[in-house]
């Protein structure tokens, strides 16, 4: 892809990245080939945002974890009420990492 749709991109997309990986996701998509480019622009992305309020509202459920495709985690917490309070408060802060972790992993399997 050229570089400025690649900067485009970037510039649209980077809050659903992990910081330290912004650099490689820039040079992979430097390599791929135009023909993947319309792959791009039909990734949904899950918000980290939505993802923490979820968390706060109703990370006791799991529910934060099935948004991002955690079923198993989602299934777990759900059984447990949230591992009895404490895996929710930990998920307090661990949920938007795991989100752009898991936008990160969708992008490399469809690329």
């Amino acid at each position: 892809m050229e570089q400025q749709k690649v900067d485009m991109f970037m510039m649209m997309n980077n809050k659903y990245f992990p910081e330290a990986q912004i650099p490689f996701i820039r040079q992979h998509l430097l390599s791929v080939d135009e023909s993947k480019e319309g792959i791009l622009h039909t990734i949904q992305f899950k918000d980290p945002i939505i993802s923490l309020v979820l968390s706060l509202l109703v990370g006791g459920l799991g529910i934060d974890r099935f948004y991002i495709g955690d079923t198993g985690l989602g299934i777990g917490k759900l059984v447990t009420c949230g591992g009895l309070g404490i895996w929710t408060i930990i998920d307090l802060f661990l949920i938007m990492q795991a989100t752009r972790e898991k936008n990160l992993s969708r992008l490399m399997t469809l690329l």
